[in-house]
C-alpha cells in the first residue's frame, strides 16, 4: 500500500504542477503528519486542497484554508 496527496484548487481540478512534491508514504500516519509540516507551503505553491489517496482509492478531500 502506498499513501500520497492529490493537490486541488478549491474547486477540486487537480493541480499537476511539478513544482508540488510527489511524496509516497508508507503509511496514513506518515502521510497525515507530513501535511501537518508542508500544508502551509503547498498553499503558497497555489494548492486549495488535499485529496489523500490509499494507493488509487480516494481516501478523503480537506481544506488547506485555515478559516474552512
Amino acid at each position: 500500500m502506498a499513501w500520497s496527496w492529490r493537490y486541488e484548487t478549491a474547486e477540486g481540478r487537480v493541480l499537476d504542477d511539478e513544482a508540488l512534491p510527489g511524496e509516497l508514504f508508507s503509511s496514513r500516519g506518515d502521510a497525515e503528519s507530513w501535511l501537518g509540516e508542508s500544508w502551509r507551503d503547498l498553499v503558497e505553491a497555489g494548492a486549495d486542497q488535499v485529496t489523500l489517496l490509499e494507493d488509487d482509492r480516494v481516501v478523503y478531500t480537506m481544506s488547506l484554508h485555515e478559516d474552512d
